[in-house]
């Protein structure tokens, strides 16, 4: 798993020197960064949202059917469903100069897909978190993948079926999340290293309380989930 980590680090350097020139403009221009992803892949919606040390400006982009939690087996179904994307994307009324960013494993099914074409269609760029080993073998369910939809793939290169262990026969120890999260984190790097990010604080240290009610009134307006509602 840790060679697997290195790996991708090195295979993305300049993709994510390119995310980082993507999003950076929104992040510091007041925009937002809508996150999705279903099945699974809604771990790195959480991850971006509302985390100590993640960006404010993040806008999930969720509806309960895409998850596990509210019905394992429906939610697979759904993400394989056409039509569940683009009213999402309609609720959550974006804007131009904001980015969307999508993470799927295989980037075959239509939710993705459809949510990239979505966003498209606003003229938001499009980064994707997808393994290209996975998608290069996953049926195209939505006719085309996910690389082929958005501006910028950044690969995990996580092999078909996820698992990595044991290396002869692997069945266990999943990489897709895994390497999502440490790629994640290095965008987040390289962005802290060229600007002044709007950065959440942990509700747990001295003045973290203070810090976040500042993010909380700039972004509840356009992002409801911060200020407990839901419109998707």
């Amino acid at each position: 798993m840790q060679e697997h980590l290195d790996l991708v680090e090195r295979h993305n350097a300049d993709a994510l020197d390119q995310a980082a020139g993507l999003l950076l403009p929104a992040v510091t221009g007041g925009g937002l960064v809508y996150a999705g992803g279903s099945g699974h892949s809604l771990a790195m919606v959480l991850e971006g949202f509302f985390r100590a040390g993640g960006l404010a400006c993040v806008h999930p982009l969720y509806a309960p059917e895409i998850s596990p939690l509210h019905g394992a087996w429906p939610a697979t179904e759904a993400e394989r469903r056409s039509g569940l994307a683009g009213p999402i994307m309609e609720a959550a009324a974006p804007r131009p100069g904001d980015v969307v960013v999508i993470f799927s494993n295989s980037g075959a099914n239509p939710y993705p897909v459809e949510l990239a074409a979505a966003a498209r269609s606003y003229g938001l760029p499009v980064i994707a978190f997808v393994s290209g080993p996975s998608m290069a073998a996953a049926p195209a369910r939505a006719g085309v993948k996910l690389g082929e939809v958005a501006d910028l793939v950044i690969d995990t290169l996580v092999p078909p079926g996820d698992v990595s262990y044991p290396a002869e026969t692997p069945r266990t120890a999943a990489l897709s999340s895994l390497a999502c999260v440490y790629l994640w984190n290095l965008l987040l790097a390289r962005m802290a290293d060229r600007a002044d990010l709007p950065l959440w604080a942990s509700a747990n240290v001295p003045g973290g309380d203070e810090r976040n009610a500042e993010l909380l009134e700039r972004y509840s307006v356009r992002v409801p989930a911060l200020r407990g509602s839901f419109t998707g």
